[in-house]
């Protein structure tokens, strides 16, 4: 179900980071909406208290995913008393159909809501075959 939270083994959040061991973290599923327009579709997704900095998109074999890491954001000094909410990453992916150009894919972030604009691919023209003599 969409929003809902679980704690899960996730890997670091790029190759880079590799090194470090995965750690146990709550995981949730964002809400999403997705619109057609005449040139695509627009994806929107709500990643609250997710940075630009720390949001990953990526597209593989016609597989969006995205993964945005929440920080803990507890008062300078202060230690844990009681905690009702727990701070959650967020992860999800979506199968693209093959009219989504992936090299024009866009993304921006902007008060905790991912807008992703997946423009359509643009269908080849018909065009004449030169026939050569040999």
């Amino acid at each position: 179900m969409a929003g809902d939270m679980q704690p899960r083994l996730i890997p670091p959040p790029s190759p880079a980071a590799s090194e470090t061991e995965p750690v146990q973290r709550w995981v949730r599923t964002p809400p999403i909406d997705i619109f057609e327009t005449p040139e695509g579709l627009v994806l929107r997704a709500d990643l609250p208290g997710v940075a630009p900095d720390s949001l990953e998109l990526q597209v593989q074999d016609n597989k969006l995913s995205l993964f945005g890491r929440v920080a803990e954001q507890a008062p300078q000094g202060a230690k844990l008393l009681h905690q009702e909410y727990h701070v959650g990453d967020f992860v999800r992916s979506f199968i693209l159909s093959d009219d989504v150009d992936h090299d024009r894919i866009s993304a921006k972030l902007a008060e905790g809501v991912l807008e992703l604009t997946l423009p359509r691919a643009k269908k080849a023209e018909p065009r004449k075959i030169e026939v050569q003599g040999g």
